[in-house]
């Protein structure tokens, strides 16, 4: 490049990072509310990137070559969406309805937009996010995009960050680059390292990154740092930029107190004032090239089948299922939380080696991935015990934010895991899988009920969550039988029931003992397998209310706030009239380790108790 070349290089920059600047600010004030500061800081590094490294067809946002962009600090959305304005993608106008009403530019990131492909704005997620993506460009897809993202300083105090940064490590991605805008401000004063920005080139060298220290304002510091990490082989690169909050406008540059606060107009056009009047000019962004990623055709799906009587986990008839699904499906990924051989995703990880992903005790970096993975149009499945999938939980409802299609698996749910004690058993996973948007909540009793929902899992959309059991349970079901989800199983009936009982997954069974000992009483009783938890089976339910005298026993291994019980509850206040007698059976004390039955017995879900139940209840 010629020296006039270069100057007609940084003039470009610099009228692109003014322009974004420019836009930060009057969107913001536009909104009256935002954060301006955190977006000027980043605008110099997010210039050189736009027009210089970038390749992103905007006409196209699902080009299979496209480079992709995350704002990991969500925050500084009015720069992205400066940025969008200035390829020519969103207009002067649309820019101005930040934060309004109805208005595709969220407070921070959402795939309202087809350039955003996950939500950001919850510190902590956008590198986790990144790393699942480069895995599937460099082990899946096979192309040469590249994943920038772009970190805050306040975000690296967030575990998250370090639990992407090892795995993004250990599986080698060159193909990621970050970009830490460390501007020394977070929201309530200095964050953790302020400027020590050799700190931070340490501790991400300490975990097998290249780190490049520049100063985030200098375009030639920025360009040669890029420049670097495109050619980088075997490791990702972490580019750490001291930048200035504010930076641009001398009343706020590196000032205190200005953090998510939007100017007065007054305020704008002095801020405006101090920087060239750059506006609506469009720049133009390379455009990636045309390679396609490797093709598969699917198969039939041949699903495991289970005779009826024999012992089989649920878990590991989930592992069944999942491996017979990828021998079908080749989108069809798998990922794990270091627990593959007690969830049974080994199953698969044995058969297809190159569409299983380990990610090791870092559940927060499994989720993560798994969304990135939806992105990339594949169908991920993610396991780990129920209890392990709470660490995760902002990335699982942050998923649901982001229209994420994904499929998460938690196994040893409930007491019924037995010896292990409290600390292992999940028994607040109902509540919180149910208390996602759009979530669908399944729970089997069986292995061949547990092969069927697996495949359905597959081609459902959203986040959809499997409660799988550590105990081998009987077969019930003919491997013929199907279970729609938002369905459910009437086990035992007749014209002169006295109760119903609903169940799902190991209480089923129990349920069923009950009926036998109540029969003999000469009690009959309905028995319902509420499989399908979230979308539940509503008609079955009121019709069965309403042919039982209204006398409802819920059991669930469970705690009691959320699950199966306040399911049913919550079905029948949907309906006009008077609601039902409900008992609701789960369990109420903090259990310690005992074997399975034992534990069942101690929380009172199991077949005596549910039978005292009912006879307590018709009785009443």
């Amino acid at each position: 490049m010629t020296t006039t070349q270069a100057q007609t290089q940084v003039e470009q920059w610099t009228n692109l990072a003014q322009q974004l600047r420019v836009d930060s600010i009057r969107c913001t004030t536009a909104a009256g509310s935002g954060h301006p500061t955190s977006s000027l800081s980043a605008a110099d590094l997010m210039a050189v990137l736009l027009v210089s490294y970038l390749r992103y067809d905007f006409d196209n946002p699902h080009h299979p070559n496209n480079d992709h962009l995350i704002f990991s600090k969500g925050h500084a959305a009015p720069l992205l969406y400066a940025m969008y304005k200035a390829a020519g993608a969103i207009t002067d106008e649309e820019l101005l309805t930040l934060r309004k009403r109805g208005s595709r530019l969220e407070g921070h990131p959402t795939p309202v937009l087809p350039w955003v492909e996950v939500a950001t704005g919850s510190l902590g997620q956008g590198l986790p996010i990144g790393v699942g993506v480069a895995l599937a460009g460099k082990y899946l897809d096979k192309l040469p995009y590249r994943v920038w993202v772009l970190l805050g300083d306040s975000e690296m105090a967030e575990g998250s960050i370090w639990e992407a940064i090892e795995h993004a490590a250990h599986y080698k991605l060159d193909n990621l680059i970050g970009i830490l805008d460390c501007n020394r401000l977070g929201q309530r004063g200095e964050t953790m390292l302020g400027w020590n920005t050799a700190a931070y080139a340490e501790r991400a060298e300490a975990f097998g990154w290249r780190a490049l220290v520049i100063d985030g304002h200098n375009y030639e510091e920025i360009d040669r740092a890029y420049a670097q990490a495109m050619k980088a082989e075997g490791a990702p690169t972490l580019i750490i930029a001291r930048t200035m909050k504010g930076k641009g406008v001398s009343f706020l540059e590196n000032a205190e107190g200005w953090h998510g606060k939007a100017l007065s107009k007054e305020q704008e056009e002095k801020a405006l004032a101090e920087l060239p009047h750059v506006r609506s000019q469009i720049f133009t962004v390379q455009k990636p090239e045309n390679l396609q990623p490797p093709a598969a055709e699917r198969k039939p799906l041949e699903l495991p089948r289970y005779a009826s009587g024999q012992e089989v986990p649920t878990r590991k008839a989930y592992g069944d299922a999942l491996k017979a699904l990828g021998a079908a499906y080749p989108e069809v990924v798998a990922l794990d939380g270091e627990v593959s051989n007690s969830t049974y995703a080994e199953e698969f990880a044995k058969a297809y080696p190159e569409r299983y992903f380990e990610q090791y005790i870092a559940e927060q970096q499994m989720v993560a991935a798994a969304i990135a993975m939806s992105v990339r149009q594949r169908i991920p499945f993610a396991s780990t015990f129920a209890a392990f999938l709470t660490r995760a939980y902002d990335f699982i409802r942050m998923g649901a934010i982001s229209r994420a299609n994904i499929r998460l698996c938690g196994s040893h749910a409930g007491v019924s895991i037995g010896e292990d004690g409290p600390s292992q058993m999940g028994l607040e996973d109902l509540a919180m899988m149910r208390a996602v948007f759009g979530s669908t909540v399944l729970y089997p009793c069986d292995a061949n009920q547990t092969a069927k929902l697996v495949a359905q899992m597959a081609e459902h959309g959203g986040i959809v969550y499997l409660r799988t059991t550590r105990e081998k349970t009987p077969v019930i079901y003919s491997p013929d039988e199907e279970f729609p989800i938002g369905g459910s199983k009437v086990l035992r009936r007749s014209e002169n029931d006295q109760a119903t009982i609903v169940a799902a997954g190991i209480t089923v069974h129990e349920a069923l003992k009950a009926y036998e000992y109540l029969k003999s009483e000469g009690i009959l009783v309905r028995v319902i397998d509420a499989y399908s938890i979230k979308p539940i089976d509503e008609e079955t339910l009121f019709q069965a209310a309403d042919e039982t005298k209204q006398c409802i026993v819920t059991v669930e291994d469970h705690w009691p706030e959320g699950g199966l019980g306040e399911a049913v509850l919550e079905a029948f206040t949907q309906r006009a009239g008077p609601l039902p007698r409900v008992v609701k059976l789960a369990v109420q004390e903090m259990p310690g380790s005992a074997k399975p039955m034992e534990q069942l017995e101690e929380a009172g879900i199991d077949a005596h108790h549910i039978a005292q139940a009912v006879k307590a209840l018709i009785h009443r």
